[in-house]
């Protein structure tokens, strides 16, 4: 991938608010981001639309484009694959905008790997147990799913908070506030990168 092509990688708990924050840079700068859509092996929940979602795909097939050397970054998550392919932000940068990634930490150290050189954002919770009652207002979990997923977030907080591994973490005790930081790093940072003709 060319050098100049450069990405923002969101990373967080799910459940955490970081959708809900990309969704909103995406709302307020419409011309300068792009949202890459994840493929993923998982069947498509009720609303669920491929290639809006997600690119829903079989675990052959997937397995087929990785070994090829068509995917940035994939991870293996209660037993679904996830991805996000090369063509995918090839194509957001070919309209002159920065992707967006929202990865897991799996991801997240194989896309440092690349000559994306990507900016880092963490959202993490203000505890876990706040984040447990996120995901319980969902009603989407069963207690299983809730015990993995609230292990995989603390992982995901051990790696997220050390020095070093993002360029910014923000804790999202406040939706609005934490907004502001998301935004602020971005204007600052990527908005900058692209005005001044890099991209």
């Amino acid at each position: 991938m060319a050098g100049a092509v450069r990405a923002l990688i969101v990373c967080g708990p799910s459940g955490v608010g970081k959708s809900t924050m990309v969704a909103r840079i995406l709302d307020e700068f419409p011309d300068s981001f792009g949202f890459s859509v994840s493929h993923t092996t998982r069947k498509p929940r009720p609303g669920e639309r491929d290639g809006v979602h997600y690119h829903f795909t079989d675990p052959e097939t997937m397995k087929g484009a990785i070994a090829d050397g068509q995917f940035l970054e994939h991870a293996l998550f209660g037993g679904n694959m996830y991805g996000t392919s090369k063509a995918a932000v090839e194509k957001i940068a070919a309209n002159g905008k920065v992707c967006i990634l929202d990865i897991d930490v799996q991801g997240v150290k194989q896309v440092k790997t690349t000559d994306l050189n990507p900016w880092s954002i963490f959202v993490r919770p203000p505890s876990l147990e706040a984040l447990k009652e996120r995901l319980l207002g969902r009603k989407t979990e069963t207690e299983d799913s809730m015990r993995k997923r609230l292990g995989k977030a603390q992982e995901e907080i051990d790696y997220g908070t050390q020095p070093g591994n993002f360029d910014l973490v923000i804790v999202n005790d406040n939706l609005d506030r934490a907004y502001g930081e998301f935004k602020d790093f971005i204007v600052e940072n990527v908005l900058v990168f692209k005005g001044n003709g890099h991209l």
